[in-house]
């Protein structure tokens, strides 16, 4: 009590000097001055001495004017957009740089502290410092920052932090960059451009950066407000022991997104496939939600959606058919690929198109700084991709070239048929990258897949990728960026058929998409971020185009007219921090479409079966006319409310519409598969899903868990009749029924990301279903009611681990059970105008038997030595380890009266593999 009164007695005197003068009024006009040159003239007017450091007004210009105003007022005009304070001492003005003299004690002062009561520093309850904070590595002091002015009413408040970290060799912006206090109560993560914002009490705080591979550093800030702090480190060459850094910790629990899965490309390398490939979607097909119709099937069925419901993009370009080979190797190249995020629900508002995912897939930057190449050679693929610099710090090119050489194995075989058939595919990518400077970059993306098959000596099919993109990106400040994107996507395949002269033929199918497309992002404030932007895109389709082979053919030339649409949107999202706990992502998009003209459109007879008898009127459209425009909003919604520091709860909510269609009559989606677009008589699909998931991470465990279960309903969704004759077709619609599905499930996923074992485990309950009604009985499959689609597998269970013997070697298993697929079985016979016929059941009423796969490998690296031409890394796996003759269909003959059934089966026998990878 007695230092509190020898305080007040001090403050008594202090503030009587302080305050012992009066103050004249001053009138003034400032142009663009100096604020030096302000400060003296004010001192002259004022008949008072300033003092102040000449320094501490450098770089400060005053316009203003004050017209018989106090001194007070005047001074606070000066200072008032600077870090200067100042007060008033025996007739004289002292200037104090960011610094505030309290001339009167707080309310409570007097209010002594209860015997039990702690007394906390109120500007950081934190400690500020922890010396026994140890870190292996070195970590460099970098000099005190003052952000912000400090005024009275700074106390007892926190401020947010923002800037941007950057490469100090490259000027490249560093991301998964982590900063933290030293006591990690508050932490935050770079984004792609190296972003970061943090909010941290008032006062005097200790920040720590941690990247792998950058100098570690310590950063004391003194917080008086909101402001920018950017921060360039360098490269960190220091020999380290084995470190594992996580680049989104507790992502999945944080982050408001739900049903969102990210691929490790590095991880995958040790994951054993079917002859040894590295292959990023098929190690898609392991996790929960994501599926195939079978063994080698192509495309993908997420969340028990339809092949056609994917949107695969491939640095923002639409990649129509991901597989090579039929569907047994990915097209998309593992060794040029830096990232893929699979959106299963929380579809963000700047997608659209496509009803059930998004696979976002990046290929990732060259080297800007050295060459380096990585490649392997298997069974029968060869890759090789390159890094290389084209302006020190600027500029690089990525490059990735991979081909097979089966033709050349199936030319070496015995067997007649074999060696006269045709297996083979390549695909090449090349991205270029230039940062002009800080605000301005720009890259390029060409990509080119094909391949070329023939089971039978007299049929050829070829089917081919080409895939072009731009993307321009400016930012305008720190809290606003843009990225312009155009882009075009080719898809076309073509059959060659010289069997029987009088029925030889080439067709051909062509698919082009043009895109343009501007996305922008802008930091509102410390709670709102919002993303916003537009797009149209131009769908161009020759459905099919037949020519005869050599003058004996009877093959008459036929062209089906050709399909144009255009769909366009704008969207705007933002995510808002409702609280510490609560995080929301609302995003609306409207989407436009219209089909275009020339074409010919049928208007059909309602109450009766479309066919050519039922026309009753054929309209014609000119170019570009408008044939039936479609829209609508697309709800993007999403919720997360933390119920700890690692478990959360999230929802979403998605509405999406989608305007191009896939005809199949295939179990799987095939090559020679035809798109469709929305016109006068079919309508685009559209589906709502409904999402809520757990997320629990163990904390210094690495271990992550989920549990998510969504309901999804969907309309206008495309079939077909029995018999339906899909390619060449006129009168498409004629062959076609609308009818809707719904899908739900529950997906369980636990996780260990690092440590000698690793891996996780997955399942998924779902079920999807499709149902086909009309008033018209012919357009009425089922009776009308619900029937499993063909991909309807209710339990899919995958277990995918790794264990890390020493530095060197490793082994790596997987193992794969699903529920047997929906067939449709014979169920009796009958003789009709005299002949016995088979009578079917119901369609996919029956199922063929469950599939089960066990996978291991052996992994071993070559020796660590720095000062090599090359790193190799050896894969030793065996496909199908218990040689399950899992079925891949079903299918039935009449074998002299007898009805006789028959599996097909893709790989019946282990398939032993020897991969070697190789990086310089």
């Amino acid at each position: 009590m007695q230092n509190r009164l020898f305080v007040i007695v001090i403050l008594f005197f202090t503030v009587s000097g302080l305050f012992a003068q009066s103050e004249q009024n001053i009138t003034v006009t400032f142009n663009n001055s100096s604020l030096k040159e302000a400060v003296l003239k004010v001192e002259t007017l004022s008949n008072k001495k300033f003092y102040f450091n000449d320094a501490w007004l450098k770089g400060h210009f005053v316009t203003k004017t004050f017209e018989n105003e106090s001194l007070t007022k005047v001074l606070n005009g000066l200072f008032s957009n600077t870090n200067i304070n100042y007060v008033f001492k025996d007739g004289n003005v002292i200037l104090l740089n960011n610094t505030y003299v309290y001339t009167d004690l707080p309310t409570d002062y007097f209010n002594e502290a209860k015997p039990d009561e702690k007394v906390i520093d109120d500007n950081n309850s934190a400690p500020i410092f922890q010396e026994e904070y140890v870190s292996q590595q070195s970590v460099q002091k970098r000099k005190l920052v003052t952000i912000g002015k400090q005024e009275r009413n700074t106390a007892n408040k926190s401020y947010t932090l923002s800037g941007v970290f950057k490469n100090s060799k490259t000027d490249e912006p560093l991301q998964n960059l982590s900063i933290s206090t030293v006591d990690r109560s508050k932490y935050a993560v770079t984004d792609s451009d190296g972003r970061f914002s943090i909010r941290l009490p008032s006062g005097l705080n200790k920040l720590e950066t941690n990247l792998l591979g950058f100098e570690k550093i310590r950063q004391d800030v003194i917080m008086y407000g909101d402001g920018n702090l950017n921060i360039s480190l360098q490269e960190n060459t220091e020999s380290l022991e084995e470190v594992v850094v996580k680049s989104k910790k507790d992502a999945n629990v944080r982050d408001a997104v739900v049903g969102v899965t990210s691929i490790d490309i590095e991880s995958i390398k040790t994951i054993p496939l079917v002859l040894g490939e590295r292959d990023i979607l098929k190690v898609a097909t392991t996790l929960p939600g994501i599926k195939t119709a079978g063994e080698g099937s192509s495309g993908f069925n997420v969340r028990g959606g339809r092949a056609d419901q994917n949107l695969i993009l491939l640095d923002d370009a639409v990649l129509y058919n991901p597989s090579h080979f039929l569907g047994f190797f990915s097209a998309v190249n593992p060794f040029t690929t830096g990232s893929l995020e699979i959106y299963k629900a929380s579809i963000p508002a700047e997608y659209g198109g496509r009803l059930s995912s998004v696979f976002d897939i990046e290929t990732k930057s060259g080297d800007m700084e050295k060459f380096k190449g990585e490649g392997s050679v298997g069974p029968i693929t060869a890759n090789l991709a390159v890094e290389v610099p084209v302006v020190k710090e600027k500029a690089s090119v990525i490059a990735g070239f991979r081909a097979t050489y089966s033709d050349w194995i199936l030319r070496s075989l015995d067997e007649e048929e074999l060696k006269n058939s045709q297996a083979s595919f390549y695909d090449g990518i090349i991205k270029y990258k230039h940062n002009i400077d800080n605000n301005n970059s720009i890259q390029g993306t060409f990509y080119l897949s094909k391949d070329r098959f023939s089971i039978t000596s007299d049929s050829i099919f070829d089917y081919s990728n080409r895939l072009i993109s731009l993307k321009y990106g400016h930012s305008f400040n720190e809290k606003s960026r843009a990225e312009l994107i155009l882009v075009n996507s080719q898809y076309k395949y073509g059959i060659n058929y010289e069997a029987d002269a009088n029925a030889d033929f080439d067709f051909g199918y062509e698919l082009n998409e043009y895109q343009a497309k501007l996305n922008l992002t802008y930091k509102l404030s410390k709670k709102h971020k919002l993303s916003y932007g537009l797009s149209s895109k131009l769908y161009s389709i020759d459905p099919g185009n037949i020519d005869p082979i050599g003058i004996n053919s009877d093959v008459l030339s036929k062209t089906v007219d050709r399909e144009k649409g255009l769909e366009s949107a704008v969207y705007l999202a933002d995510l808002f921090e409702v609280s510490d706990k609560f995080l929301l992502d609302v995003g609306l998009r409207y989407s436009f479409y219209s089909a275009l003209g020339p074409a010919t459109q049928n208007v059909y007879e309602e109450g009766v079966p479309k066919s050519e008898s039922s026309i009753i009127e054929v309209k014609e459209y000119g170019n570009n006319k408008s044939i039936k425009t479609y829209g609508g909003p697309e709800y993007r919604i999403s919720a997360r409310y933390l119920l700890g520091n690692d478990f959360s709860v999230k929802a979403g909510f998605n509405r999406t519409i989608q305007y191009l269609h896939l005809l199949s009559t295939n179990t799987t989606q095939s090559p020679t598969d035809i798109w469709k677009l929305s016109d006068l008589n079919i309508a685009p699909q559209r589906a709502n899903q409904y999402s809520l998931g757990f997320f629990k991470n163990l904390s210094g465990k690495d271990v992550e868990f989920s549990i998510e279960g969504y309901y999804k309903t969907m309309n206008d969704l495309l079939d077909y009749k029995i018999g339906a004759q899909l390619i060449l077709n006129d009168d498409l619609e004629t062959e076609l029924l609308q009818g809707e599905g719904k899908a739900y499930g529950v997906e369980f996923l636990v996780k260990k990301n690092s440590g000698r074992f690793n891996g996780y485990l997955g399942y998924s309950y779902s079920r999807s279903q499709i149902k086909l009604d009309s008033q018209i009985m012919q357009e009425r499959v089922n009776n009308g009611e619900f029937f499993p689609a063909n991909y309807d597998k209710p339990h899919d269970f995958s277990v995918v681990a790794n264990y890390k013997l020493t530095k060197r070697f490793s082994f790596s298993g997987n193992f794969t059970y699903q529920t047997g697929r929906p067939i449709t079985y014979p169920i009796g016979r009958y003789v009709f105008a005299g002949e016995e016929q088979v009578l079917y059941s119901d369609r996919n009423q029956f199922r063929i038997p469950d599939y089960y796969r066990l996978d291991l490998g052996v992994n071993i690296e070559g020796n660590h030595k720095l000062k090599k031409l090359a790193h190799s890394f050896v894969n030793i796996s065996v496909y199908n380890v218990l040689g399950r003759n899992n079925p891949y269909s079903v299918f039935f003959v009449n074998d002299e009266g007898q009805i006789k059934a028959y599996k097909t089966s893709i790989f019946s026998v282990p398939v032993p593999t020897v991969t070697y990878n190789f990086k310089f």
